[in-house]
Parts: structure tokens; sequence; C-alpha cells
């Protein structure tokens, strides 16, 4: 069930799904954002699922493309319900649409889901630890490393061990290396 709304989270934001977005939150949900870059932004809080729809897919895809978010890690499996809470870190590789550049960044997601059914999510808070900046001549690379991982879920350490060696990657590393 969790793997199920992780899974259409990143269905609705990575493909411009927003319609998805009332499968995922609770129509009262809160999403908060703790950005800790200068390189991209975000409102602090935004309330309730149409308002997170329009914040993390509407206006997210018109500025990017090629749009590939990683869990790294996964809910427990087998429960028939959701746990109260899950947490766990996550990876990002896009494109900028106006200029071709790329973004690789890192953070953390922090889940609380509703205790009775349907369980969707009642709060969200993501942290964006780093959002690195790269030249479009690094897509090919950067695209390659993240096409290898199953999508939408990967592991640090494979994170790690596969990216391509370039010093722009080096904070999202790092932080995922902690």
């Amino acid at each position: 069930m969790v793997v199920d709304l992780l899974r259409d989270y990143i269905r609705a934001k990575d493909e411009n799904r927003p319609h998805l977005i009332p499968r995922v939150f609770a129509a009262n949900a809160c999403l908060e954002m703790r950005v800790k870059t200068d390189s991209i932004s975000f409102p602090a809080v935004t309330q309730g699922a149409a308002t997170i729809a329009d914040v993390l897919v509407r206006r997210f895809n018109q500025t990017y493309e090629n749009i590939y978010t990683f869990y790294l890690e996964r809910p427990p499996a087998g429960a028939a319900t959701p746990p109260a809470a899950f947490a766990c870190d996550w990876l990002v590789g896009m494109s900028e649409k106006a200029t071709g550049n790329l973004r690789v960044g890192c953070g953390r997601y922090e889940w609380v889901f509703q205790a009775e059914a349907p369980h969707r999510v009642e709060r969200l808070a993501i942290t964006i630890e780093a959002m690195q900046t790269l030249p479009p001549a690094r897509l090919a690379p950067v695209f390659d490393w993240l096409l290898a991982f199953d999508y939408p879920w990967a592991s640090a350490a494979a994170v790690r061990e596969f990216a391509p060696p370039l010093k722009a990657l080096e904070p999202v590393l790092a932080y995922l290396g902690r």
C-alpha cells in the first residue's frame, strides 16, 4: 500500500500527472519544504492536495523535464496498512527546459500517513540538501547513470558506487554517504 502511494507520487511529479495527486494526498494535506540551497526554491508550506499539485507537479514541470526521482530506501513490505510514518533519502536528476542544464539533487522525504482508510498522506516534509547544476554536455553520463537503476528505487550505496566521476556531483554523493 505505501509502495503504491510512493509510486503514484513519483509518477505525478516526474511524469507531469497532477490528476494522481488526490490518490496520494489527503484533501487537507500539508507539504513542508526545507530548502538548504539557493539553487532552487519552493514555498515553505503548502496546504491542500490541489495546491500541492500546483507546486510539485504543474509549476515544477513548467521548468523541468526528463525528471527521475529515486527513493533510496523501501518502506516495510507486507503491511496491510501503512505505517504511521516513513522517512527515506531521495535522489533526483532532471534537465532545465530553458537552458538544457542538468540538475542533480538529494535530500530526505518524511511521510506521515492517515491512520484511517484510505491512508493517504496527511503530511510530507521534503528536505533539499543539495541541488547541483551541470552543463548540457554532461547529459549522457548523468542520465546513463540514472537509467541504470530500477526506477523509482535505488540504494545510496549503488548511487555512490556507479556515479560518473564529475566534481559537480560531490556534494550530492557526500550527503548520500553520510
